[in-house]
């Protein structure tokens, strides 16, 4: 269970490997992992938040035995304590091994 206080809800959805000029990034899962929530986080900025902000992560990923390596990546990037987490196995468009949605609250 996580407490969220009051502020301004800001969710970035559906962030992925995806360089500038649409392409996919690389096809290794910790590099994609790595560039998808670097992007994420970039989005969190744009709207004036940090990772400190997240409270909910949900992850989408095309293989389960993947999980472990996010965590790895994951751990990089979000800090303690870490937001709540929901973890999907699902199909992504080609070529995307991971894809990443966060809800944030700025205070």
């Amino acid at each position: 269970m996580l407490d969220v206080r009051p502020g301004t809800l800001t969710v970035i959805s559906g962030q992925a490997a995806i360089d500038p000029d649409g392409s996919v990034s690389s096809s290794d899962f910790a590099e994609q992992s790595h560039h998808t929530l670097r992007n994420c986080l970039d989005q969190l900025a744009a709207a004036g938040c940090t990772a400190a902000d997240v409270f909910k992560v949900n992850v989408y990923v095309t293989d389960l035995a993947n999980w472990p390596a996010f965590n790895e990546v994951y751990r990089d990037y979000l800090p303690e304590p870490r937001p709540v987490r929901t973890a999907v196995q699902t199909a992504l468009l080609e070529g995307l091994l991971v894809e990443v949605e966060m809800w944030a609250v700025r205070p």
